[in-house]
């Protein structure tokens, strides 16, 4: 297969599933399925922004649950303060959201940044408890632990017959989380082919020798820092919306955190689609089994949870992605090795190859 014919490949089989994606709600034919699906496209776009930022840097941040918990009371302080009812124009504040939970994240990320590895790790964890905290004691803007309805949805303007309410209500979520998954997908993608990708790369490899070799590992990783929060913020407010609320206990949720992270190692850390992968299937896995197992259905998701991380981490340690990756090309080289071999062995044959034309040669300048 030539290289153009790969690509071609490639770019069919994006083209196919984006295609399955826009399609997926009508295929479903059942909103329960729809909604796993937008919880999953929504966990996606956190974990592709995460991916930025721990997976291209080396840093491992846990506490992106507080951007998350910014970004849903943003658009429920702003759906109340400014009497937006429910419809399409919340979906427009999204980006805001998130644009918010970025701006908040650059004095935090600035003072986290100042530390490594386990410290590193610590003050993003403390960060995110305090927030959690102040979203319990500002009850004048965050109204405490009880938290800020968003104004029910009872028509979106759109009438589709055949198609009910019920079923339709689900549809405009479904499609914000789909184009937020792909936004964050492209801006990873991006980061990745770029100067600035590979400045990130360099620090992950070693920061001392990138910092030498003039990589501004400061700005690089503030810079990384923040898109991840700006990404994990819109995901924030959007399943906030379709929660229909925000209160402390799960908008500043520390599963969250743990959640992103074993989605992208489980996909593949520091790939642009591993992230994409883990999240659609631990959250689905999540999602669909505390719907079917109504009764401890947290506990039945958790060993299933601990399985598949189980096969992962004996059959595929790198993550899915990676781990398929070095076991095809360990295969294209089987099948290849044996030709290798006999063209190999016809090469040391008199008269066949270089070698073989030099051998009569020699042998008739011996007997001259």
């Amino acid at each position: 297969m030539t290289d153009s014919m790969a690509k071609l490949l490639k770019v069919g089989s994006l083209l196919l599933l984006l295609v399955l994606a826009l399609l997926f709600p009508f295929i479903a034919g059942n909103s329960t399925y729809v909604t796993i699906a937008i919880f999953a496209f929504g966990f996606a776009a956190a974990a592709t922004g995460w991916n930025v930022f721990s997976g291209y840097t080396g840093y491992i941040a846990l506490g992106h649950a507080a951007y998350y918990g910014i970004g849903g009371y943003t658009l429920a302080i702003l759906c109340q303060h400014w009497h937006i009812a429910g419809g399409w124009i919340p979906f427009l504040l999204v980006p805001l959201a998130g644009l918010v939970a970025a701006v908040f994240s650059v004095p935090l990320g600035a003072i986290a940044l100042r530390t490594r590895r386990h410290t590193f790790v610590v003050v993003t964890i403390a960060t995110f408890f305090i927030l959690q905290l102040m979203s319990y004691n500002l009850r004048g803007l965050t109204n405490g632990s009880s938290g800020i309805d968003f104004p029910l949805i009872t028509d979106w303007g759109i009438n589709i017959p055949g198609i009910s309410f019920a079923d339709f209500y689900v549809l405009p979520f479904y499609y914000v989380a789909l184009a937020l998954t792909l936004v964050a997908l492209a801006v990873s993608w991006f980061v990745r082919n770029s100067k600035f990708g590979l400045g990130l790369l360099a620090i992950r490899d070693d920061e001392d020798r990138a910092l030498g070799l003039g990589v501004r590992t400061g700005p690089s990783k503030l810079f990384a820092f923040v898109i991840s929060a700006f990404f994990a913020g819109a995901a924030g407010a959007l399943l906030s919306y379709y929660i229909g609320g925000v209160q402390p206990t799960f908008t500043f949720d520390a599963l969250f955190d743990v959640a992103i992270a074993l989605m992208v190692f489980f996909g593949g850390i520091g790939t642009l689609a591993g992230p994409i992968l883990g999240a659609l299937v631990l959250e689905s896995v999540q999602k669909y089994s505390a719907t079917v197992f109504t009764q401890g259905g947290g506990g039945v998701y958790l060993i299933i949870y601990g399985a598949l991380f189980l096969v992962v981490v004996l059959l595929l340690p790198q993550g899915v992605i990676p781990s398929l990756s070095i076991l095809w090309n360990k295969y294209v080289l089987r099948r290849i090795e044996p030709t290798d071999a006999a063209e190999d062995t016809s090469a040391g044959t008199p008269g066949a190859g270089p070698v073989g034309d030099r051998l009569p040669r020699v042998n008739e300048g011996a007997s001259a």
